[in-house]
């Protein structure tokens, strides 16, 4: 099978939904009846925030050889990459961790505190 863009990616994802459409929400709904506590135990480990992690980033359209290599250097990055200020772990905060990529390739560049990311993405909107 050929290697597709992120586009020809999202775009086979959504004609794969909307062709199985009630299948997957008949199945995605048993499960979650049957498995009420499952994704509050399984994402507050370690296994399941990288999962959860790594998949974030495909959805944003990061591009990498090699996701498990790639966590590990994000995890084990303490300082921003550019102002060198020491990083937090968590979703609040400016000096939180961000993982930046080129949004045009999806090519991975930098492990940035959150200010760092917005001031990148403010000055390539300029």
């Amino acid at each position: 099978m050929p290697q597709r863009t992120p586009e020809e990616r999202k775009e086979y994802k959504r004609q794969y939904y909307l062709k199985n459409k009630e299948k997957i929400n008949k199945l995605n709904n048993e499960w979650k009846l049957n498995n009420p506590e499952y994704n509050k135990q399984y994402f507050k480990t370690d296994k399941g925030k990288k999962c959860n992690r790594i998949n974030t980033w495909k959805n944003y359209g990061v591009i990498c050889d090699d996701f498990n290599k790639l966590y590990d250097y994000f995890i084990n990055c303490k300082n921003c990459e550019e102002c060198k200020i020491e990083l937090i772990e968590g979703n609040c905060g400016n000096n939180k961790r961000v993982l930046d990529h080129d949004h045009d390739t999806g090519l991975f560049r930098n492990v940035l505190c959150n200010t760092c990311n917005i001031k990148r993405k403010s000055i390539k909107n300029i």
